[in-house]
């Protein structure tokens, strides 16, 4: 239900309130706010469009769109940044009128990015001032909208990194070495890596936000493993793995192939040994990465893999 304000018959109505993990570094989802181009690709629910667009990412920047309904109606806002700090926080002051140009409201838009496991987490506040009351009914669809318009800005996100849609023929090498010490033995650490039930509570994603389609591993030498999952924007993870070595409670050695969707990012060499030290374990992951045909990783593997050996290290004190 709307409230009245004190300006003229302008009213308050409830805001949105929205999160969501992205499948895409910080910086990449930061980033696809920052250009007219990329914002034209995402910023718009399930078959509208944005033909038009100027986004200048500073305080007091624009931030104007046109957007059009599939019968071609167009909406116009305009807006201005308030807040800009970088792969952070985004703060933007807009106001949306109707195809004649009559203002219905203003959107108060909060953004704020933060990594999670799987990729960036979005809380996105809303906050809207009806400037035409009648108009209250136009808000009902806003989460459903906005659930749209986030699906496409991980999409974007995505292609912005290589992931899709580039037929550009490229490798990138990267190594890197991650240190973790638990406060368990060293076999109770090698069950969490290897039995199947185990690893399940902690290499994957969130269980609201992420689905999976399909696991199974094989630990022996020569033996596979696939990790195959759908996330909340709809993008599929595929992580396929052949091992090389297995010294139970001492060292893992395998290979892996990663694909987003149908195109494969990536295929790497990695080495988990376990070193006891009492009754706790040191673990250390050593990975080379060759990053293919445009994907750009830029630290996310590594930035990732830390975090589920942080989840790793939770499940088990659970």
């Amino acid at each position: 239900m709307a409230e009245a304000t004190e300006a003229g018959n302008e009213a308050a109505a409830p805001p949105l309130m929205l999160s969501r993990v992205l499948h895409a570094r910080r910086e990449t989802v930061f980033k696809a706010w920052g250009s007219a181009e990329s914002v034209k690709r995402w910023f718009a629910p399930e078959t509208f469009s944005i033909p038009e667009a100027k986004v200048e990412m500073r305080v007091g920047g624009a931030f104007d769109l046109v957007m059009r309904s599939p019968a071609g109606e167009d909406h116009s806002i305009s807006g201005a940044f308030v807040e800009v700090k970088p792969n952070e926080r985004l703060v933007i002051d807009m106001k949306v009128a109707d195809a004649a140009g009559q203002p219905l409201f203003r959107a108060f838009t909060e953004l704020d990015f933060a990594d999670a496991l799987g990729g960036t987490r979005l809380e996105v506040k809303q906050t809207y001032t009806l400037i035409d009351p009648s108009k209250a009914w136009m808000l009902a669809g806003a989460p459903e909208g906005w659930r749209s318009t986030l699906d496409n800005l991980e999409k974007e996100a995505v292609r912005m990194q290589g992931g899709s849609g580039l037929g550009a023929r490229s490798v990138v090498h990267a190594t890197f070495r991650i240190e973790r010490a638990y406060d368990s033995p060293a076999a109770r650490v090698w069950t969490a890596l290897t039995d199947p039930a185990a690893k399940a509570k902690w290499f994957g994603g969130p269980p609201d936000r992420f689905q999976w389609i399909e696991r199974h591993m094989d630990l022996r030498v020569g033996g596979s493993e696939r990790a195959k999952g759908r996330w909340e924007g709809g993008v599929v993870s595929t992580f396929d793995a052949i091992y090389h070595d297995v010294i139970p409670n001492e060292r893992l050695v395998y290979s892996y192939v990663m694909h987003l969707d149908e195109k494969k990012i990536s295929a790497s060499l990695a080495t988990i040994e376990l070193k006891a030290e009492g009754a706790k374990t040191r673990l250390v992951v050593t990975e080379q990465g060759a990053f293919l045909d445009g994907y750009d990783d830029a630290g996310s593997r590594e930035h990732g893999t830390g975090l589920l050996l942080d989840a790793l290290g939770e499940s088990l004190t659970a």
